[in-house]
Formats: structure tokens, C-alpha cells, sequence
């Protein structure tokens, strides 16, 4: 599947957002771990709810014995099938069949049960948490790599640009209208602008191979990034409160920990049961005999009681710690919730910059492309001098990385808003 992924990727063909959120959430190996951890996780849950079901061995066994006959202290009863000792063998064949079922333990082991399954349900939303991650950094890398494409265009725009200045003035500097200091500027100002035409290109690339991290693919970066726009939010203009209310209900890691703190205290009840015995039913059905065909049988049930009445303090201690567990994962849920606030708070406030920087910066890209049109005519008729005209490129050329920075910025945000209330 990554080989086929790869080639498409290696097709040089345009790859879209949607496109790369769906290859990231198939084939992202943080994913998949987690995915990986959740199963483990309910396995471990089945585990525990074993010992409530009834159990059933079997056992069968061949010996090769001697038979001497041993007397016992303080019985007329002996053991042996011979009167002297000797090395003379027999065979000795056992099978036995025996079912036990718990009956009542005071809840030790149905809450070690119901702490497994909370600890299943707990790494569940782990594995949201980290799939709401994965989304939010394939995106982040996206609109990199989208912004990073834009700037290699602004990049390519200003040396086409000095390039064509580069001609106007060599013609004008060969008609004797402009002096030879001209031309040379314009050949340094080319020059480094191929500089930084190089540099935005490498940028690019770097971005990409980012991007098929994130993605979760192993290939080449011989694909394009679709102009693809982060679509306006729901909500996304609302007040603090609701957006942190929905954000508090939302957010997996919230639910993991509420799990864990449940889980903790269903611990704390398993072990407080130890404290108590636990009675258990057994039955059982059992052969022997020195050969297959005439073997001897015996059959029995009965109730089995046991109590670890003391133990040096370990069920108490092993309480405490569980108890020392539930106030650690509390403590980290307040922490999580007051980095909640700050993340819905932060992305909120980050997009209502970036929308108020994306008009100024759009407006003032519009009238850097006047200022240079401006240049370029009083350049021509000779009122204007090359200062002049290399200034208003700069400016044209920055006001375009501002205002793909700025769209980047609010794309990101948007992003980050995502993420903070726990949507995908």
C-alpha cells in the first residue's frame, strides 16, 4: 500500500489536503501504534474478566516407577507393591479432569475486570487524541509546504521582474540615457534574487519531504500542493466561553483521564477486597493405575476457602499507592484543562490576527505593484533613478511574502482551532 502511495506521489501529480489527512490517518505509524495500543489494551480487559468464568484442566501423566514398600510413621498403613526393596519398574498412568469457579471474592477480582475495561476505554481516547494530532500536523506541514510553494513563485516573479529591468537598462545604458552604475546594480540585484530563488526552491522541497512524514509516506517529492484553502470554521468567531465548553466535552485526553482517574478507584476496590476471602467451587474427576485398560477412578467436589490474613502490610501499602495514583492523574487532568484554555484561547486569538494582517497585507501588496508600476514609468522617461526602482521591486517582493505568510498564518490558525476543540 506505502509502494502504491509512493508511486502515486512520484506521478507528479497535484496532491490535495483531503488527500494527505486520508494517507496520514491509513498509514501513520503514530497511528497505528496507538491503534495497536487499544487492542492490547482490550485484550488485557478480556484477561481480567477470565477468571470469572468457570475453569477446566486437564491433565494426564506416564511414569516408569518402582513399587517398594514404604511404611509410614506412626501408621500399620504401607505403600509399594513389593515386600523388599528393588529396582523392578511398573508402569503408572494418571489422568485428571477438575472445573473451578469463583463464587465471591468481596469484588477483588470483577473490579480488577472493571478497571481493565476502563483502562481500554481510557487508551481509546487516547488513540482519538493522537489521531486529532496526526490531522492537526499533516495540515500544519500542508499549509507549509503550500505557503513555502507560493513563495518560490514570488521568488520566480521578482528575478523575472529584475531580469526585465536588467534588459531595459542595458539598452538604455548602451543608448548613453543611463550611467554604467546602473547596469551593474541591476546584474547584483539578478543575481541575488537567483539566490534567493534557489533557496525558496530548497525550502520547498525540505517542506515536502515534511509533509510526507506527516503523511506517513516513504517516497520521492515529485508532486505539486493543490492551492487547497483551510474553509472558515463553525464557531470560529465565537466568545471564549462556548468554545471552551465545547473544547472541555470534546477533547479525548479529558475522557482518557477521566477514564484512568475511574480505573484508579476501581483499583483501589480490588485491592480493599483482598482483605477479605474468597471462596471458590471445585470439582473433579481422577484416574490411575499401572496399566490403560483397568485404571482405578476417584471423583470430588467440594468448596475452597482462602484468606491471606496477613501479609506484612502489602495489600496496605498496595492501597496507598493506588490512592497516590488517583491524585496524580487528578492533578493532571486540572493541568489539561488549563491547557485546554490556553490552546482554545491561543488559536482563537491567532486567527482574529490573521484575519485583520490578511487584509492589511493584501492591501498593501496591491500598492506595492502600483509604487513599482510607478517606478518603472518614471525609470523610462528618466525622472526616476535606479534606487528608486530597486526599492519598489524590495517592496513588491516583501509585501507578496506577507501576504502569503499571512494566509499561511490564518490557515494554520484555523488549524489550531481544530485541534484545541477536538474535531477532526
Amino acid at each position: 500500500m506505502i509502494v502504491a502511495v509512493a508511486a502515486l506521489l512520484a506521478a507528479s501529480r497535484i496532491v490535495t489536503l483531503d488527500e494527505a489527512v486520508q494517507s496520514a490517518r491509513e498509514r501513520q505509524p503514530q497511528l497505528r501504534q496507538a491503534r495497536a495500543s487499544t487492542a492490547a489494551a482490550d485484550a488485557r480487559a478480556q484477561q481480567a474478566f477470565a477468571p470469572l468464568l468457570p475453569q477446566l484442566t486437564a491433565t494426564a501423566g506416564y511414569q516408569r516407577t518402582t513399587a517398594n514398600r514404604i511404611e509410614l510413621p506412626g501408621s500399620s498403613s504401607v505403600l509399594g507393591l513389593g515386600g523388599t526393596s528393588s529396582f523392578r519398574t511398573f508402569n503408572s498412568w494418571t489422568d485428571n479432569i477438575s472445573a473451578s469457579q469463583l463464587i465471591f471474592d468481596f469484588g477483588a477480582q470483577p473490579n480488577r475486570w472493571r478497571a481493565a475495561k476502563a483502562l481500554a476505554e481510557s487508551q481509546a481516547q487516547s488513540e482519538r487524541a493522537t489521531a486529532l494530532t496526526v490531522d492537526f500536523n499533516v495540515r500544519f506541514a500542508y499549509f507549509d509546504a503550500r505557503a513555502n510553494q507560493a513563495l518560490v513563485q514570488v521568488a520566480r516573479e521578482n528575478l523575472d521582474n529584475l531580469q526585465k529591468h536588467l534588459e531595459q537598462i542595458r539598452a538604455m545604458v548602451e543608448a548613453g540615457t543611463r550611467a554604467e552604475i546602473d547596469l551593474i546594480q541591476a546584474r547584483a540585484d539578478a543575481a541575488n534574487a537567483r539566490v534567493l530563488l534557489i533557496t525558496a526552491e530548497n525550502t520547498y522541497q525540505t517542506s515536502k519531504l515534511t509533509l510526507n512524514t506527516a503523511m506517513g509516506v516513504v517516497g520521492p517529492t515529485d508532486y505539486e500542493i493543490a492551492d487547497t484553502q483551510m474553509p472558515p470554521i463553525a464557531g470560529e468567531d465565537a466568545p471564549l466561553e462556548p468554545l471552551l465548553d465545547e473544547a472541555n466535552r470534546a477533547r479525548p485526553e479529558v475522557q482518557s483521564l477521566e477514564d484512568q482517574v475511574r480505573a484508579d478507584q476501581l483499583t483501589i476496590r480490588a485491592i480493599e477486597g483482598q482483605y477479605g476471602p474468597a471462596l471458590s467451587a471445585t470439582l473433579g474427576f481422577r484416574q490411575g493405575g499401572i496399566r490403560v485398560d483397568q485404571l482405578g477412578w476417584n471423583a470430588a467436589a467440594g468448596l475452597s476457602l482462602s484468606w491471606n490474613i496477613f501479609q506484612g502490610g502489602f495489600t496496605r501499602a498496595q492501597v496507598s499507592e493506588a490512592q497516590a495514583n488517583v491524585m496524580a492523574t487528578v492533578a493532571q487532568l486540572d493541568l489539561l484543562r488549563q491547557q485546554i484554555q490556553s490552546d482554545v484561547d491561543g488559536a482563537r486569538l491567532a486567527l482574529r490576527a490573521a484575519k485583520e494582517s490578511l487584509s492589511s497585507t493584501q492591501e498593501a501588496l496591491v500598492n506595492a505593484r502600483e509604487r513599482l508600476r510607478l517606478a518603472e514609468e518614471r525609470y523610462q522617461v528618466g525622472v526616476g533613478s535606479a534606487i528608486e526602482l530597486g526599492d519598489a521591486q524590495v517592496a513588491l517582493t516583501q509585501a507578496a511574502a506577507q501576504a502569503v505568510q499571512a494566509d499561511d498564518r490564518l490557515a494554520t490558525a484555523r488549524a489550531q482551532l481544530l485541534r484545541a476543540l477536538g474535531r477532526q
